[in-house]
């Protein structure tokens, strides 16, 4: 019988809830002798909070949650923080380039209001900074920049047993939207940059911010760099992938909307205009007209459903 990749060396004493796409899967670190508790990395969507909750008193079992560890601050990573910090009392750490926004909630600095997407007000009382250095669990994990995906990012690396806790910066399939090119800003340098850097560590296992843990590296980086490559060679065709990934998550978050409010969302949504008026003019006069096309290809390749007037999430 084939061992589960959970079992590998690697995870020894970790639990890694895998959580699909809405949430961001969450890598419980159970307290060593002497810490105040265990901590918590990634606390999935807020729609998804109190399901967190619920697994993590299960994997607890009323051992105390002393710490909630942010890799970055997209919803779906940090959506669980405020309800955790209320249920555990646990403080949360994040990477310092938002920290100053989160205290203050600037909506115009955190991505939420940019992209249409929903998350709970929270606090931070600490940050981690590359070249930092996270104790937790007995484990001493190096906290490394992952900018391309969200120029804020941060990877974990555990070298002594060689576990690699990538974010958004690397799955087994490829890798995150890369938000900054989506913004016109350079951001696909900082991911070939992320990934050679992956390819200099000793990884015997990593755990993808989305996806199930894997083993064979040297592949999963190849899968990247192909997908970079074609990005690279066609910025547009990468613009276009991103703007469908926000309308899918978009109807992940609410399940059905009418078709006349998906669009009005849309428009609502300052990265989805932008990208519309940096590539999508070629392909429709509007923003509401680039929408109802993109809305149709989703339909039509069985990431949405239509039924009647309505737009509904296709798990």
């Amino acid at each position: 019988m084939t061992a589960s990749v959970h079992d590998h060396p690697a995870l020894a004493g970790l639990r890694v809830f895998e959580r699909g796409w809405l949430s961001s899967n969450n890598i419980l670190v159970p307290a060593a002798e002497g810490e105040a508790g265990a901590t918590l990395i990634d606390t999935g969507h807020v729609n998804h909070a109190a399901q967190t909750v619920a697994l993590l008193r299960h994997a607890l079992d009323e051992a105390p949650l002393a710490r909630i560890v942010n890799t970055h601050l997209h919803s779906d990573h940090c959506g669980g923080n405020a309800m955790l910090a209320r249920e555990f009392g646990a403080r949360i750490a994040i990477p310092p380039g938002l920290a100053d926004a989160v205290r203050a909630w600037q909506g115009d600095a955190l991505s939420y209001e940019a992209t249409g997407q929903l998350c709970e007000r929270f606090e931070v009382h600490a940050t981690l900074a590359p070249g930092d250095v996270l104790e937790a669990g007995g484990r001493r994990f190096e906290v490394l920049a992952a900018p391309g995906h969200d120029p804020d990012s941060v990877m974990l690396f555990d070298a002594a047993h060689g576990l690699l806790i990538s974010a958004d910066a690397l799955w087994e399939q490829g890798f995150g939207v890369v938000f900054p090119e989506m913004d016109g800003e350079p951001g696909f340098d900082d991911v070939g940059a992320v990934l050679d850097a992956i390819e200099a560590l000793p990884v015997r296992l990593v755990v993808p911010g989305h996806g199930a843990p894997f083993t064979d590296v040297e592949a999963a980086l190849a899968r990247a760099r192909s997908r970079l490559a074609s990005f690279r060679a066609e910025p547009a065709r990468h613009a276009k992938h991103g703007v469908k990934v926000l309308i899918k998550y978009h109807l992940m978050e609410v399940r059905e909307q009418s078709h006349e409010d998906l669009l009005r969302w849309a428009l609502a949504t300052p990265l989805f205009t932008g990208v519309w008026q940096r590539y999508g003019r070629a392909q429709a006069g509007s923003a509401q007209g680039w929408c109802a096309l993109l809305v149709d290809e989703l339909v039509g390749s069985g990431a949405l459903r239509r039924e009647g007037g309505r737009i509904l999430d296709a798990p």
